[in-house]
């Protein structure tokens, strides 16, 4: 009976004393980024912004090819961390204008947490510091321009190669395969048109090439014949154009008209579309234009090929598919490496950290090869090959 009464005391004064004792707590959750954090809320996608131009002759169809494969590479990656993945497309019309006010508008959004875009250097050059202001990071798949990697901007990245690249291997296809010894160069007035005929020109010269006239065209001309005249004086064996489809298009169809059917004439990515080619007319065959090397695609491209014709009926009409879906899946890889999700089951997304994780991006192997980020941004360094018009079709020539 005494040993009863004294078990019920200690149960007593254990239960007295463990209600005396502390209660751990749990340790709150944090997420602190000096730029800024976004938050998702449970159930609700992540948003992805997309800038390129989807409207406007000649251009539409470069940045509807883009478009597809961003959204491509959100359907291959189908959720991060549980959460959905929503990509927000805006019209940035591949101009300067453009490229200001999708910046402006994807920056009033705390909900858009990085930028695959923009789509032309004219529209990167003038939205990359908007986004470094607003802690924002993009990553391009097309913007070549050489200066968009020499400024210091933190927030601009890309996929593609450096017109630095592009332009002289165009040199040296005009000079040492095609054996030319005259050229004359003309642009449009962007940033990826003169810088890349400012870098050609200079390969070329370097060769021991002349450049006979060096002109510039206004987007949106459509007469060509009067600077083509003055051109034509000048002698040149080879035009060389950086720009885009259109005026690319008028220049190519309209050397006919003044004589000049034995010039060749050549562009880059800008003008590498079937666009190109109905625009061109009989002015197309024979045209030559450089783009990525085909034959440094990942081991992915042809299953990506398969996919991108099933889902929209036809092959890609222009150039940067493939880059746009590996700029897309850079962002997500980058997105699953610094997200947290709290008790609540809300995601966390830390704007300088995931800034970090894109531009600390190292031997990704994409669609167009190893993706490795410098400490400017230039993420993509292949190399370049040539395609030609042979009998309406793009086919490529260069190396072989």
């Amino acid at each position: 009976m005494r040993l009863s009464r004294l078990m019920l005391v200690l149960v007593a004064l254990s239960l007295v004393v463990g209600a005396c004792a502390p209660t751990p707590t749990a340790q709150p959750f944090t997420y602190e980024d000096e730029w800024g954090v976004v938050v998702v809320k449970k159930g609700e996608p992540i948003r992805i912004g997309f800038a390129a131009a989807l409207s406007g002759a000649g251009l539409d169809v470069l940045g509807i090819d883009e478009q597809r494969g961003a959204q491509l590479a959100v359907a291959d990656k189908g959720s991060i961390l549980g959460f959905p993945i929503e990509l927000v497309s805006e019209d940035d019309q591949c101009s300067a204008e453009g490229g200001i006010t999708v910046a402006n508008k994807f920056v009033s959004d705390p909900s858009i947490v990085a930028v695959v875009g923009n789509m032309c250097s004219s529209g990167c050059l003038a939205a990359m510091d908007i986004y470094q202001e607003h802690g924002y990071t993009m990553v391009s798949p097309s913007c070549t321009g050489v200066v968009l990697t020499t400024r210091g901007n933190k927030a601009f990245n890309r996929v593609c190669w450096n017109d630095r690249i592009q332009g002289p291997a165009a040199a040296k296809f005009l000079r040492e395969q095609l054996k030319l010894e005259r050229v004359a160069i003309i642009h449009d007035g962007s940033p990826y048109g003169e810088g890349l005929v400012n870098a050609m020109a200079a390969a070329f010269e370097e060769m021991g090439g002349k450049v006979v006239a060096r002109e510039a065209v206004n987007v949106g001309d459509t007469d060509m014949r009067p600077l083509l005249e003055r051109i034509k004086a000048a002698n040149p064996q080879a035009i060389y154009f950086g720009g885009f489809v259109a005026e690319g298009a008028y220049l190519a169809a309209q050397r006919l008209d003044v004589g000049m059917a034995d010039v060749i004439f050549m562009g880059a990515d800008g003008i590498l579309a079937a666009d190109f080619i109905k625009a061109a007319g009989k002015g197309a065959e024979g045209v030559y234009a450089s783009a990525a090397n085909p034959a440094e695609a990942g081991p992915g491209m042809a299953d990506f090929l398969k996919a991108y014709q099933d889902k929209y009926g036809e092959k890609p009409p222009a150039p940067f598919h493939a880059h746009a879906y590996d700029a897309a899946m850079v962002i997500m890889n980058a997105i699953e490496k610094v997200a947290k999700v709290d008790p609540q089951g809300n995601l966390h997304i830390g704007r300088k950290a995931l800034n970090e994780a894109i531009r600390n991006t190292k031997n990704y192997q994409g669609l167009t090869g190893i993706i490795t980020c410098d400490e400017n941004g230039d993420c993509g360094t292949g190399t370049v090959a040539v395609s030609q018009v042979v009998n309406g079709e793009w086919q490529l020539v260069w190396p072989k």
